[in-house]
């Protein structure tokens, strides 16, 4: 199956435009960032799909997509081809749910069910937002805890739900996938140098193999893919790269030059096995949470936030749908690169209310000492499940836990 090849260089543009702002005004000092572009794709495709203008025209011009019927097309190719679970035939583990909780008294709208259950397959509950706000959030939270096998908790803090909810959109994506690459025997404490000048000692993992690495102007990339096994549905392969400033304290502007440059990642991937010279990567594990609703509306997605109605008309069938907007988007991300290979979980919230190629070989170094961009992507169609960046590898973010 095809993907729309255009779609995903805007999914992927869009990805480093968010990668840019979140790490310029969420990540503060030495806090990692990690986030699942193609979860927060979803609840934002799901809320254009259930609004009238200018909400779905906002958000549309956000996406890059001409229709809401273009939007639905993608995360069925998205789902049909890239979410696909490998695991069974030696690939990565692989899932995707979304779930929509629905306050009792809303009779959602034939139309808009349609597109929940065929093409987002969200997993509908009706619930009692107005006396039970408090054991939705429960519910919701076991519910996020079970599809990212525990890696994220109670990442929906009860204030983010009362009597005046109305609908509540989540999506969750699982992905954990093992590379040869590394014997943890090889792995030594190296110093890893901080944006600020100081430097700590952190495990670094290295071999003596031969690398797909490439070096630019100020910047090198490196390339490791994960194990496919049998897994050859419509040659999908999946990789983890790093990009790598060639300055100690060189991230902030590459992300500046990544966002700012159609295509970055699909021009500047290495073609080629290297062989090496130094070779270290940090082993990491980062947690991370953000607002997504404050970082949208910095970047001028506004209507689907208004308080005296967010256009979301198309929703439910009721005259109260002219007064619901989006209150919250949240979303939390967890990674864990180490020896065995990749585990990564990304989970979106939408809760809405009511108003109320080889040359001449030389060696090669790749020293991943100080801060990085890294992203997890699918070759073949270039879209992107996670990106994020790294400051700090010792550094454990945690999640809020309801607070």
């Amino acid at each position: 199956m095809d993907v729309n090849r255009e779609s995903i260089k805007n999914q992927v543009d869009l990805s480093l435009k968010l990668a840019n702002h979140i790490f310029s005004t969420e990540a503060g000092g030495d806090s990692n960032l990690v986030f699942s572009p193609l979860s927060i794709n979803v609840i934002l495709s799901l809320i254009a799909v259930g609004s009238d203008s200018p909400t779905r025209d906002q958000l549309l011009a956000f996406l890059k997509s001409d229709s809401t019927d273009d939007l639905n097309t993608f995360y069925s190719q998205i789902v049909g081809y890239i979410l696909v679970d490998g695991s069974l035939t030696g690939g990565p583990s692989l899932s995707v749910a979304n779930g929509l909780w629905m306050d009792r008294t809303l009779p959602i709208k034939p139309s808009f069910k349609h597109v929940v259950d065929t093409v987002y397959k969200a997993a509908s509950e009706s619930v009692d937002f107005r006396h039970k706000a408090s054991q939705v959030v429960d519910e919701v939270n076991l519910w996020v805890e079970k599809k990212t096998k525990s890696r994220i908790n109670h990442i929906l803090p009860p204030s983010a739900v009362n009597n005046r909810t109305r609908l509540l959109f989540t999506s969750a994506l699982y992905f954990n996938g093992a590379w040869r690459e590394f014997d943890a025997s090889m792995t030594k404490d190296h110093e890893f140098h901080l944006l600020n000048g100081s430097s700590i000692q952190v495990p670094f993992m290295s071999n003596y193999l031969k690398q797909s690495v490439k070096a630019f102007s100020g910047f090198k990339v490196l390339k490791l893919s994960y194990n496919r096994g049998n897994d050859y549905k419509e040659r999908r392969s999946f990789s983890m790269s790093f990009f790598l400033p060639d300055a100690m304290d060189g991230l902030p502007s590459l992300l500046e030059k990544t966002s700012s440059e159609s295509s970055f990642i699909e021009r500047h991937l290495p073609t080629h096995m290297v062989s090496m010279g130094k070779f270290l990567i940090p082993k990491f594990q980062i947690y991370f949470q953000f607002e997504g609703s404050r970082v949208l509306e910095e970047l001028g997605v506004v209507t689907p936030f208004n308080p005296t109605g967010g256009g979301l008309t198309e929703m439910v069938d009721s005259p109260e749908g002219s007064e619901l907007y989006v209150s919250k988007i949240l979303h939390g991300s967890f990674i864990e690169v180490n020896e065995g290979g990749t585990e990564a979980v990304g989970v979106s919230f939408g809760v809405m209310y009511t108003c109320c190629m080889v040359e001449k070989e030389d060696k090669t170094d790749f020293v991943a000492d100080h801060p990085f961009l890294f992203a997890i992507r699918e070759d073949f169609s270039g879209a992107i499940l996670f990106v994020g960046t790294v400051l700090h590898p010792h550094y454990m973010g945690v999640f809020p836990n309801g607070q």
